[in-house]
């Protein structure tokens, strides 16, 4: 009976995450040459990511102390923050498009979500926890985003990279994969 519960909370939360993927894919700003509009993750994918490394952390929202930092980049309409929030993260998110922009403003709050450029933005080494779904659809940006990502993230932090085009990071003596089937590393230590 509980996979059928879930199964049908995440039908219901997929569904309205369509309903403003249709909605942003429509409005979208971005040159959809290279960027991808909001293309919403899997709600079961992201429950399973971030409640490993919620697991790992050992994150309980009882305790004081206080959560670590997780930006999501190029964050959409902030469903992957809403979730997150929920297994115990400090969240925020970066989003350049205008629509998606501002739903995820109005959802997680705007003093958490900046509307801004993944290449001009300089404080992806605060956060202990970096995720991201492919923002690119051309090969060459997209791993030279990969790349900006795995160098400026601070020490410690874990990566949460879905659909990522380069597998150098399995050979980057800096970075450990955490799960063997799910796409997470931590950085432990710098160049």
């Amino acid at each position: 009976m509980k996979n059928e519960e879930n199964d049908i909370f995440f039908n219901v939360i997929n569904r309205f995450v369509g309903f403003y993927s249709r909605d942003a894919a429509r409005e979208t700003r971005n040159d959809t040459g290279c960027e991808y509009p909001f293309v919403a993750m899997d709600t079961r994918q992201i429950f399973a990511q971030l409640g490993f490394v919620s697991a790992f952390l050992g994150l309980d929202r009882e305790k004081t102390a206080p959560p670590p930092r997780l930006l999501d980049v190029g964050c959409g309409i902030g469903n992957v923050l809403l979730i997150a929030e929920q297994f115990g993260f400090d969240v925020y998110g970066i989003e350049k498009d205008e629509y998606p922009f501002r739903v995820a403003a109005r959802l997680i709050g705007e003093e958490r979500i900046a509307q801004a450029d993944i290449w001009t933005y300089e404080g992806y080494g605060e956060y202990g926890v970096i995720y991201y779904y492919r923002p690119f659809s051309g090969r060459e940006q997209q791993l030279r985003f990969e790349k900006l990502i795995e160098d400026t993230m601070k020490t410690g932090a874990i990566l949460i990279a879905n659909h990522k085009n380069s597998e150098a990071i399995g050979q980057d003596s800096r970075f450990e994969k955490l799960s063997p089937s799910l796409p997470i590393w931590r950085k432990n230590r710098a160049a």
